[in-house]
């Protein structure tokens, strides 16, 4: 019992993981503890319980369902339950209801990982990746406007500083720092630089290529984010790099062969990332929906369509964002 207990930990360890496209226990591990950090600094536990009820249940539904078995074990049913998990609570004030409603979007996730997996990825080759979390996400938090139990808050806190007063265009080195790792934590929907810290050692502790592409996605990001006068309260609080961060992983190390050429393609999709992050803030603000993590979801479908071109990956589950047909 207790080896089948310890399997189903790593399971859903790995689970943790793959938000970042890595399949292991000791960084999904990791990325629970920059989770749990981000509680304990801004007082709010609901996203850390959200976390672990939306993976645990994204994970159970899909053995429940008798889906895929090495994808299960690969951790690849639970990363977007995780998710869900973190942002209803970030965007939905806590209440009785909301655990419930926490239970069902996460079971959902699984449902749509496997939907994605059966159209997707199936014709097309492309991977799924975050895809189920975003459509899931945006139902859960739409819906929620509805439901007379539930209120939709998501307010962010804002930073004082010359940067945001406007009297400096570039922010200062403290500040910098802040934003380069706070755009890594927000994949998470967190705001804190110290987990950023943390989520960017558990990806190099799992793949230094991988690390590498974050880190550079980051850097990117906040450059062309400031470059181009991106609103400062937005920026600093690491909200236009969290998707190119992932485009820069997806593009660049996951899907497809790192090389020379392949490089040039993923800064590109990074670049473009920041722009696609730009309209689906524009176009989803009147809805009152976040747009979550779907700029690097349609940028990443977009560059990896055409990966025939450029030396694709073996379908393989170690590190590998998808599902697999077999």
């Amino acid at each position: 019992m207790a080896s089948e207990n310890n399997h189903f930990l790593a399971v859903c360890l790995r689970g943790a993981g793959q938000v970042f496209f890595m399949e292991n226990a000791l960084t999904g591990l990791l990325f629970i503890v920059a989770i749990a950090y981000a509680s304990y600094d801004a007082g709010q536990w609901a996203t850390t319980v959200g976390a672990i009820v939306g993976l645990l249940v994204a994970t159970l539904t899909a053995m429940w369902m008798g889906n895929d078995k090495p994808s299960i074990q690969s951790g690849l049913f639970g990363f977007n339950g995780i998710l869900v998990g973190v942002a209803l609570p970030t965007f939905i004030a806590v209440s009785p209801q909301l655990w419930f409603y926490i239970i069902v979007g996460s079971a959902v996730s699984t449902v749509a990982t496997a939907a994605f997996a059966a159209t997707l990825t199936k014709s097309w080759g492309v991977p799924g990746s975050t895809g189920p979390f975003v459509l899931t996400a945006w139902l859960m938090v739409g819906g929620a406007y509805a439901f007379g139990s539930l209120d939709v808050t998501g307010d962010s806190a804002r930073m004082a500083s010359d940067y945001l007063s406007g009297a400096a265009v570039i922010p200062a080195a403290d500040e910098l720092v802040q934003i380069f790792f706070r755009n890594i934590a927000q994949v998470f929907l967190l705001g804190s630089a110290v987990s950023g810290v943390i989520i960017l050692v558990g990806i190099f502790i799992a793949s230094r290529p991988a690390g590498v592409a974050a880190a550079l996605g980051s850097l990117v990001a906040m450059v062309c984010a400031i470059g181009m006068r991106v609103e400062p309260s937005v920026v600093i609080q690491g909200l236009y790099g969290f998707s190119p961060v992932l485009t820069a992983m997806a593009v660049g190390v996951i899907f497809l062969n790192t090389s020379g050429k392949v490089a040039v393609y993923a800064l590109v999709a990074t670049v473009a990332t920041v722009f696609v992050q730009a309209a689906y803030d524009v176009v989803m603000s009147p809805l009152g929906l976040p747009s979550f993590t779907a700029p690097y979801v349609l940028t990443m479908y977009l560059f990896v369509a055409p990966k025939q071109a450029l030396a694709p990956h073996a379908h393989k589950p170690v590190a590998e964002h998808q599902l697999h047909d077999h």
